[in-house]
This record gives structure tokens, C-alpha cells and sequence, in this order.
């Protein structure tokens, strides 16, 4: 029983969704590596690396490459930060099987640079099928488009006291229309769905939590309502739409998201 827990347990990633999307959509280049070697970067060249962080120079052999223009040479070079532990010492890195998120590096075939200098992590079995999961829905035709804001939020009451539905219009960076939509009805718990296209259909439902389109909504849409969304709607229905869009956001649930910069 303990090994089939165990098992279990290796098949989660370790990585939050979020933040392998982030990672994805910022890595034109992701590496399934081996390290070969690895030699501490001091001085000068590591002025900048963050507290409790090390620098180091490492050479991996490439097992695959998840991510990529083209053929990538089969052996690679570049900069880490890597943590310490509680005693101040670096984890052992020389044949470490990890995963890299990186770009090419203009003239230097046998060298890329991470995305951000610790953009490289431990290759698990988890990871490297959510990896694998994230760039196939990216790249996929059908991919959900980036939200960039809000646009007209609509609240319509019912024929009933305590019926009505909230639509909310998104902004989208390609264009395509995402629209949510909010049902209240008496006696039962609001109700939402996402729509990919003209109609606004409360059958489509909610996102699957940790899915290209809930990451989407979870990590772009605003904290609050912008009150351009709702100048034109009376108060007691801004009100109302005001409370349904904190309810979609609720019901998304916290954008485990913070990759930091290179």
C-alpha cells in the first residue's frame, strides 16, 4: 500500500497550473535535460543572484526536447540560481534530470538562457506530463484567447423577486469573443458558465479548474469590476451584477501565478 501511495504521489506535479502556464507562455524553448557538469559563478558575474540563491554555469545533455523551433544541439550550457538549504549549501546538480524554460541565444548554438534564472526545475513524472499537457492546449488552434479587460456587464432581473442573469462581456487580445454568464434564481444557487463565441449558453458551464480557459479567467481577469462596465445600468442592478462577478471570481479561486523576471 505504501508504494502505490508513493506512486501516486509521483504523478502529481509539484508545480501550481498557473504557474506552468506562465512558464509555457513565456518559453519559446523547453528542454528535458540531464546535467553533466556544473561550476559556481562568484564574483561580479553573480552580483545580482538573490539572497539564499547560487549562481552556476551547467552542461546538460539533452533527453527531449518539449518545446522548440527545431533540433537543439545534444548538449547545452547555461546560468542558474539555484536555492540553499537551511545550512546554506546548494543542492547536488551534476546528473540531476531537470526541465528548462528557456530561449535560444543569438549565435551561441550550444547555449540557451532560462526565462528567469530559476526557471529550471527537478523533472518529475507530474511536471513533465502538465508541461506536456499546457503546450499541446497553447498551441492548440482552439486555444482559449488572453483576457485583457472587461467590457459591457449587463444585469437583467427576472419575472420573479430574486431572479435575474448578469452577462459580462470580456475584452480579448485576439478579438474573440468570452462571455460569462451569471443566473440567479429563487430557492437555487447561482449558476455560471463561459461561453467561447457569440452565445451566451448557461449549459457550457463553468471551467474545469487547472484548464487553459480557467487560467484565462482566474489569472486575467480584474480583482474589481471597473465601473465603466456598468455606467450604464441603474444602481440596484450594478449592485447586483457587481456581486455576480465577485461570485465568478470566487468560484475560480486564487491564480497560483508569480513568475518572477529574468
Amino acid at each position: 500500500m505504501a508504494e502505490t501511495g508513493q506512486s501516486a504521489a509521483s504523478t502529481q506535479p509539484t508545480v501550481p497550473y498557473a504557474v506552468t502556464v506562465d512558464r509555457v507562455l513565456k518559453a519559446p524553448l523547453i528542454i528535458d535535460a540531464t546535467i553533466r557538469s556544473a561550476v559556481r559563478i562568484k564574483g561580479a558575474e553573480a552580483a545580482d543572484v538573490r539572497t539564499n540563491r547560487i549562481r552556476y554555469y551547467v552542461e546538460a545533455d539533452v533527453v527531449a526536447l518539449i518545446r522548440g523551433p527545431g533540433a537543439v544541439p545534444p548538449r547545452l550550457g547555461w546560468l542558474v540560481d539555484v536555492p540553499v538549504d537551511e545550512r546554506g549549501r546548494a543542492p547536488q546538480l551534476k546528473r540531476q534530470r531537470v526541465i528548462a524554460f528557456a530561449r535560444t541565444v543569438s549565435g551561441r548554438p550550444g547555449q540557451i538562457q532560462l526565462i528567469a534564472r530559476d526557471s529550471q526545475i527537478p523533472w518529475s513524472a507530474g511536471d513533465d506530463a502538465q508541461i506536456k499537457r499546457v503546450v499541446r492546449d497553447v498551441l492548440s488552434p482552439e486555444a482559449p484567447p488572453t483576457i485583457t479587460g472587461i467590457g459591457n456587464v449587463f444585469h437583467v432581473p427576472g419575472t420573479l423577486p430574486g431572479e435575474g442573469e448578469t452577462q459580462i462581456f470580456l475584452q480579448t487580445e485576439s478579438g474573440d469573443p468570452v462571455s460569462i454568464l451569471v443566473l440567479r434564481r429563487p430557492g437555487e444557487e447561482r449558476r455560471w458558465a463561459v461561453a467561447l463565441g457569440e452565445i451566451v449558453d448557461e449549459a457550457a458551464g463553468p471551467p474545469a479548474r487547472d484548464t487553459l480557459l480557467w487560467y484565462r479567467l482566474a489569472c486575467g481577469l480584474p480583482r474589481t469590476l471597473p465601473e465603466s462596465a456598468t455606467a450604464n445600468e441603474e444602481p440596484a442592478r450594478a449592485a447586483l451584477a457587481i456581486e455576480d462577478y465577485t461570485y465568478v471570481l470566487n468560484a475560480l479561486g486564487r491564480c497560483e501565478s508569480a513568475e518572477p523576471d529574468a
